[in-house]
């Protein structure tokens, strides 16, 4: 269910700790082992989720758990170092409490990342994945209760989760740079457990490219209060049913580390154009 109480009092409580004139523009997600990007932050500000008494803390490993905010190629943004999961025992609306915070101090688009499994044969661990698409195999929603009126429409379209103007723009800086850029369908899961040969292959039969155990759910309520959203994976492992090897989340974060300076290099040459799209 959705708590715009607790939404509202997140938001005022982080809109008082930045400077009077920061009006955020666009705000990020970032997954597993990629909190480091808000180093890149100017005037950077942070404020860890526990001195925000109604925003979820974060347990997963290597999720810092804080608001970081400042100025990305001269664009005022806000970051989220972390998020929380399902599978940490949150609700759907819990997960999304930060998309929602960031959308109610005004950003426009949000950038969401994070780790995530390559069950595309085609494609390559070590390499990113630009979401055209999502598979919500969750069976919950942040929108089930009562609908806030104030944040959107009780039916919010979902033909178009992910922004194609943006789509473009992360190609084609991904093309300037010579960097390898998937696009795909990215298939959302509880966890923790990874999965089986069999989901694997089911997954791949109903057009998931890669998996993971977050961003469904967040891109639901971001479109919800009309956010436009690019969506990026870190693809970390390849999970192949029939050569499947056994994989542990220390490789996991370890893997999406080093994919980090590609993803910081792409997001930075894309943000420009980003905020000038919104």
């Amino acid at each position: 269910m959705q708590k715009l109480r607790k939404v509202q009092n997140c938001a005022d409580l982080l809109k008082s700790f930045l400077p009077q004139s920061f009006a955020p523009k666009i705000g990020f997600v970032l997954g597993t082992g990629l909190g480091n990007f808000a180093a890149r932050l100017e005037d950077c500000r942070t404020l860890p989720y526990t001195l925000l008494p109604d925003m979820p803390a974060s347990t997963a490993p290597s999720h810092q758990g804080s608001f970081a905010a400042g100025m990305l190629c001269g664009v005022p943004v806000l970051m989220q170092q972390g998020r929380c999961h399902l599978y940490e025992g949150r609700t759907p609306g819990e997960v999304c409490t930060g998309v929602r915070v960031m959308a109610a101090l005004g950003v426009k688009a949000l950038v969401i990342t994070n780790a995530a499994g390559a069950i595309n044969p085609l494609f390559k661990a070590g390499s990113l994945m630009a979401i055209t698409d999502h598979i919500n195999m969750t069976g919950k929603s942040p929108l089930t209760g009562p609908n806030e009126a104030a944040w959107g429409p009780r039916f919010p379209d979902m033909s178009r989760p992910y922004d194609p103007v943006f789509l473009e723009i992360s190609a084609k800086h991904a093309l300037a740079q010579g960097m390898s850029l998937e696009k795909g369908v990215y298939v959302c899961v509880p966890g923790p457990q990874l999965e089986t040969r069999a989901e694997t292959r089911a997954y791949r039969l109903l057009g998931g490219d890669a998996v993971g155990m977050s961003t469904a759910l967040e891109v639901i309520a971001a479109r919800h209060m009309g956010l436009r959203v690019l969506g990026i994976s870190c693809l970390t492992n390849t999970n192949l049913p029939d050569c499947m090897a056994e994989t542990a989340i220390e490789e996991i974060i370890a893997a999406a580390e080093k994919l980090g300076a590609s993803l910081e290099k792409l997001l930075i040459a894309a943000v420009p154009d980003i905020a000038g799209a919104c």
